[in-house]
């Protein structure tokens, strides 16, 4: 048998693939032209060796921070596994932090050395990390790098012997100090082992048949958890492809290449995908043709393989609701969509969907080996395989956010169901009070509101003020529309006057909503609006523009636009 046959860690993992499947390809990665890098399992764990043979000529001392930058590649994953080959830890970081955070980050973490991925400064925030790097931290460049400057993955494997004697780490052992996206404040590090990366692979299995024949397609930031379970963690555990994504403009090209059987995505790609299809075919043409026998199946089939999702059996959705039509789209063209829930602290591993068990607004049941209760507060706590080791250098923090007994405060809120599925209904620490002394809950709105397919993001806020108001950032299509005179900017203000009325009648006399405040400007991950999983940042939108909520009142509309 095979010292690799345990899997119990996500190295044991990549080393059994390279020893029982050599010539088989693990990851497809875009190159500039519209060529295409394959890499074998033999392949990857040849380079992965040599650069761990190199990262120890280096003498740093054991388990060393390393840090990791830059967008999804192929080597993004090499990078990673020869920090760990090599006794160390890895700092993976968002590619479109602000400098001023990335420099935190590096410093809190005492990184010694940095590896550069794939970045351009224009699809990420290269251009303002640059000047904030240490001048005295090393780097290395992987291929698609910005850097020639410094030492380069392709010499460093060209010039140097594969590690022969490999020791592989413990399921305790500290593996990665993932950074929190961090919707308030400095982000905190959260220290992950082995053992819980790896947790997440009985629950993939069990719940959804993950297997060697899946594959997928990575796009979502590697630094976050959760492209790093299903993705990264779920392809080493079970060992299917993983091809890349180039860029937005060749995303579509990207999903054909890979003809994924596993989708991971968020409500915006979702409502984009959505909205596109309604561009090309109206939903009344939608609605006659899907309804007519034999015909309604094909053009279902059609609407499908454009999607690049003929080949998904398992289509999986996270990180905000999405609006009930758009669900029940999905469901109708042969897409169940699976809500699942965790957080950077477990390693995503808390809640899921099951396939035939979906409730709309629900994140499913508990995965395997998962606790979950429901504080006096209303707060969600969860116990997982998934939880982490603790924040770095915050062991105060830490025991502020664990129970007495072992669980997580989440800091949402929820209610179960009976039949044990979880439903997030906010934040514990979002509730504001108006002026007339009542607390608002801002997410139960939101959801209520996040039914136009021109709207992109809602906040609803207003803290100090007699009523909440709502503020609506339009879709780059619909702002590109408006400008291009295709849409009649006086038949979307009364259709936003509509929505809050019909949104205003179901809500207590407190809740109901003065206004609706169109904002001109695009709320984006670069300009800090957004956390880098789409999230809005509530407390730098109130910054931003609360200070204008007294002129607006004064206006006595019902849709303002910025």
């Amino acid at each position: 048998m095979s010292r690799y046959a345990s899997r119990s860690t996500l190295l044991h993992c990549f080393l059994l693939w390279a020893e029982t499947s050599p010539k088989t390809v693990y990851m497809t990665q875009p190159l500039p032209g519209g060529k295409t890098l394959e890499i074998t399992w033999g392949d990857a764990a040849d380079q992965v060796k040599r650069a761990a043979a190199h990262l120890k000529s280096l003498n740093l001392p054991p388990h060393t921070s390393i840090g990791l930058l830059g967008r999804n590649s192929a080597h993004w994953i090499l990078a990673d596994l020869a920090i760990w080959m090599a006794g160390h830890v890895t700092v993976p970081l968002y590619p479109t932090l602000n400098g001023e955070s990335a420099a935190y980050i590096l410093e809190h973490s005492e990184t010694r050395l940095l590896f550069l991925g794939k970045l351009d400064g224009k699809a990420d925030g290269w251009k303002d990390i640059e000047p904030h790097l240490p001048a005295d931290l090393p780097l290395i460049s992987l291929p698609l790098s910005p850097r020639s400057d410094v030492p380069q993955w392709s010499d460093i494997i060209a010039r140097t012997e594969p590690l022969a004697e490999i020791t592989l780490p413990a399921t305790s052992d500290l593996a990665t100090i993932v950074y929190t996206s961090g919707s308030t404040g400095r982000p905190k590090g959260v220290m992950h082992s082995f053992g819980t990366m790896c947790s997440v692979a009985g629950g993939l299995r069990d719940t959804y048949k993950i297997s060697r024949d899946d594959r997928m397609l990575s796009y979502l930031p590697l630094a976050h958890v959760a492209e790093r379970a299903v993705v990264e963690t779920a392809s080493l555990y079970f060992g299917f492809s993983v091809f890349f994504a180039d860029k937005l403009e060749t995303f579509q090209q990207d999903l054909q290449r890979a003809q994924p059987t596993v989708f991971f995505s968020v409500p915006r790609l979702w409502t984009k995908f959505y909205l596109g299809v309604n561009e090309k075919l109206p939903p009344k043409k939608q609605k006659i043709l899907f309804n007519i026998p034999i015909l309604g199946r094909l053009v279902k089939k059609k609407v499908l393989v454009q999607l690049g999702l003929d080949k998904c059996r398992l289509a999986i959705t996270a990180s905000a609701p999405l609006p009930p039509n758009i669900i029940q789209w999905y469901r109708n063209l042969g897409l169940e969509l699976m809500d699942v829930y965790g957080m950077t602290e477990n390693y995503g591993y808390s809640h899921g969907s099951r396939p035939g068990e979906v409730r709309v607004g629900y994140v499913g049941h508990t995965n395997p080996g998962v606790q979950c209760r429901i504080a006096e507060n209303g707060e969600v706590e969860v116990k997982s395989p998934g939880q982490m080791m603790g924040y770095y250098k915050a062991p105060d923090k830490t025991a502020e956010d664990m129970t007495a007994d072992g669980f997580l405060k989440t800091g949402d809120r929820g209610e179960i169901d009976a039949q044990g599925r979880l439903r997030i209904t906010g934040r514990v620490k979002e509730l504001f009070k108006c002026s007339k002394g009542k607390y608002i809950a801002p997410v139960p709105i939101e959801n209520k509101l996040n039914v136009h397919p021109k709207v992109e993001v809602i906040c609803v806020t207003g803290p100090s003020q007699p009523q909440p108001f709502a503020l609506f950032m339009l879709s780059l299509e619909a702002q590109a529309e408006l400008a291009g005179g295709k849409l009649d900017k006086d038949v979307l203000t009364q259709e936003f006057r509509d929505l809050l009325s019909s949104v205003n009648a179901t809500l207590e006399d407190h809740e109901k909503l003065d206004y609706i405040v169109v904002v001109k400007e695009q709320w984006t991950m670069e300009n800090g609006f957004l956390t880098p999983t789409m999230k809005i940042k509530r407390n730098v939108i109130e910054d931003h523009y609360l200070a204008h909520a007294d002129e607006w009142l004064a206006q006595r509309k019902p849709v303002i636009w910025e």
